[in-house]
């Protein structure tokens, strides 16, 4: 455990999203918040909880992945059609996936200028501009 990483009450944690807190759930809650912020796939949880020898259901994995974002304590990263990282840092921010490593990291706000964004239908409004910047090696290296 680092410097940084400190014990959190999981029972109050999902009781606040409105979840059971059974042994499972507070498992992954510590697996997942413990540490400080971090971009986790449902597939890399469930592997996790494996080896930290928590019984658990990929199903299971994903169902309170899905609970912990409708209660805003998780935001869900769409890289592509077929992956998704569950992201425990909410604020706004933007994305860099590394393609070589499948690697997700933050970007700061301020690292990134957005301009350009089309008008929108009458009654309605832009709530949010989510950006995710794939890097891969150069061309000819």
């Amino acid at each position: 455990m680092n410097a940084l990483s400190v014990k959190i009450d999981t029972v109050a944690l999902l009781c606040a999203a409105k979840m059971r807190p059974t042994r499972q759930r507070q498992a992954l809650a510590q697996l997942l918040f413990w540490g400080g912020h971090r971009h986790v796939t449902a597939e890399e949880l469930h592997r996790e909880a494996r080896v930290a020898g928590v019984t658990v259901s990929l199903a299971t994995v994903y169902n309170s992945l899905h609970r912990l974002t409708r209660a805003g304590l998780l935001r869900e990263v769409a890289v592509d059609s077929e992956k998704r990282f569950f992201d425990t840092n909410v604020s706004h921010h933007h994305h860099l996936l590394d393609e070589r490593t499948g690697e997700l990291s933050d970007v700061d706000e301020g690292e990134l200028l957005i301009a350009g964004l089309p008008d929108v239908p009458d009654g309605m409004e832009i709530k949010s501009v989510d950006v995710v910047v794939r890097v891969g090696v150069a061309d000819g290296r």
